[in-house]
């Protein structure tokens, strides 16, 4: 247990940030397979309207430290090329 009132204050700011953390990254997960849906159903319009909302998500989820820049680029560059193969 936290024996310093720093130490305690440093617990206390770590669950606020992992419950903020965690509602970001739920919902990217969200978005992402909203995306994934519209391939799936082979909705172009709606597939490529929820990539237009999965991209900033994305970055902000980069820009706040919860999503490694390579990992985001990946996604999308992979959620990208299956929306534009979409007949």
């Amino acid at each position: 247990m936290a024996n310093t009132p720093q130490a305690k204050k440093r617990i206390r700011r770590n669950e606020r940030r992992a419950a903020i953390n965690g509602a970001r990254i739920s919902r990217i997960r969200t978005l992402v397979k909203k995306v994934e849906a519209a391939i799936v159903a082979g909705d172009k319009d709606a597939a490529t309207t929820a990539l237009q909302t999965v991209q900033p998500e994305l970055a902000r989820g980069v820009a706040r430290g919860v999503l490694h820049k390579n990992t985001a680029a990946r996604k999308f560059g992979r959620l990208t090329k299956a929306v534009s193969a979409i007949a």
